[in-house]
């Protein structure tokens, strides 16, 4: 089953049930998708009966899916949590800093709390002042939508929270993070809205590729066009879902409709490229004594997206160009 919601005039749009090659849609009974997480067991049935009228061609109210009409599948999430699940990529923006590497960080995950309140649509563009200033980057990631799940959830409780799962690009502003993380605190202008896939899907529209933890297939990330990196998720994951999921519930509860992101995607092996250019720019600092890849800049276009082994798309395109603030409320 896939879920996208649909652009109205309103904050949260609203849900539909999209076919499994995205190019068509159908109202879902309820409103909103945090409708349906709130109550999940309840909307099901309906949710998936609406599915498979659609995939069957038996849906009578089914139109043709604009993906630019689309907002994030969860435009206002009561939580959104990123982690740094791969290791490569932590050692490698570390280095970057010249930060420690304290032990700490090889036993548990690292995880912030970002902006729930605003997640950008898949065609949203990445508004930034001064993007080169500000070393704005791209993190392409997976990420999981779970269930209320309780404080110190075991680890199969963790797992059975996970509802969706989905794509995020988790935008960074390089040049700003360091300052931010002087201070002791965390961050806040380092970390602007992030955009997320078109739609959501239940781990079951993943096949052998989803094993209740992780998501073993190649995400494609292009830079105006050209491919910078297709490396495998579900490869050098050090923290899988379930255990970010458990970290979170440390000492707290999670709500029904929280988002969980992975962290960068990131392979040891560098022939499958980069899901961030600051890894690019660490390996080339590495390698050549010099970062030589710039950050981005307005007019940039940033593709995400995964697809099955049968060449199809799984969540749709992420597709960002990167534009001036336009100052609308």
């Amino acid at each position: 089953m896939k879920l996208a919601t649909l652009r109205d005039g309103t904050r949260d749009g609203r849900l539909v049930v999209v076919s499994r090659d995205l190019r068509r849609a159908v109202p879902a009974g309820c409103r909103r998708l945090q409708d349906a997480l709130d109550d999940w067991e309840w909307h099901v049935p309906a949710l998936r009966e609406a599915s498979d009228a659609l995939n069957a061609g038996r849906a009578p109210q089914a139109f043709d899916l604009d993906p630019g009409r689309l907002m994030a599948p969860l435009p206002r999430a009561y939580q959104w949590l990123d982690a740094s699940g791969y290791l490569n990529h932590v050692e490698l923006v570390r280095r970057a800093r010249g930060a420690d590497l304290p032990p700490s960080l090889y036993e548990e995950p690292i995880m912030y709390q970002g902006a729930g309140d605003t997640p950008l649509g898949p065609t949203d563009p990445i508004e930034v002042d001064d993007p080169e200033l500000w070393g704005a980057d791209f993190e392409a990631e997976v990420v999981v939508v779970t269930a209320d799940c309780p404080q110190g959830a075991t680890r199969e409780e963790a797992a059975r929270s996970i509802l969706l799962v989905g794509l995020v690009n988790d935008v960074s502003l390089r040049g700003l993070i360091p300052h931010e993380l002087r201070k002791g605190f965390g961050f806040v202008h380092g970390k602007p809205a992030s955009a997320f896939s078109p739609v959501f899907v239940t781990p079951d529209e993943l096949g052998e590729a989803w094993d209740g933890a992780k998501l073993s297939l190649p995400l494609v990330v292009r830079l105006n066009g050209e491919v910078v990196g297709r490396p495998n998720a579900g490869a050098d994951l050090t923290f899988d879902f379930p255990a970010l999921i458990v970290h979170a519930t440390a000492t707290r509860r999670l709500s029904a409709g929280t988002v969980v992101g992975s962290g960068t995607v990131s392979n040891r092996d560098r022939s499958t490229g980069v899901c961030c250019l600051v890894e690019r720019r660490t390996v080339e600092q590495l390698e050549h004594g010099e970062a030589r890849t710039p950050y981005l800049r307005h007019g940039d276009r940033v593709t995400i997206e995964m697809r099955d082994a049968d060449g199809r798309t799984i969540f749709g395109a992420i597709d960002q160009q990167v534009a001036p603030p336009s100052r609308c409320v």
